[in-house]
């Protein structure tokens, strides 16, 4: 008797990491950024930090006509465009919480009142206001 072979699942996706837009050894500095500023750091100062990673991303992205709209590169560019953080948190929250894992940190908070509040979706209005001058 003949024993089945396992059937392939679909197509792999290409990873869902930074790592693969800005390199493994950019990637492997902002971990370590991060897993060392983020304990003790002021959300209002890492916000902007993580923002300036996501713009970076965005900025090197591979511009291909070919590339899968599900890639991270995709996600990137068309977060760019988006008008509201919400939006940008469903277009790449899952590649800023392995960021965040990879760094062995957490994005969610506790302010001293007990209300939860998450850094990641601070960076994400960050990301949208990247070029907003409001004294102009």
């Amino acid at each position: 008797m003949k024993t089945k072979k396992p059937v392939k699942a679909a197509a792999k996706h290409k990873s869902r990491s930074f790592s693969t837009i800005v390199g493994a050894d950019t990637y492997k500095v902002w971990v370590l950024m991060l897993r060392k500023l983020v304990p003790d750091g002021r959300t209002h100062r890492l916000a902007v930090m993580v923002a300036g990673m996501l713009q970076y991303a965005a900025g090197v992205a591979p511009v291909k006509g070919d590339e899968d709209e599900r890639s991270l590169a995709s996600s990137l560019l068309e977060a760019s465009d988006a008008p509201d953080p919400s939006e940008v948190e469903d277009l790449i929250h899952d590649a800023v919480v392995r960021l965040f894992k990879d760094a062995k940190v957490r994005f969610e908070r506790t302010n001293a009142r007990g209300d939860k509040y998450s850094l990641a979706e601070d960076s994400y209005e960050e990301f949208i206001r990247w070029f907003d001058m409001p004294w102009e």
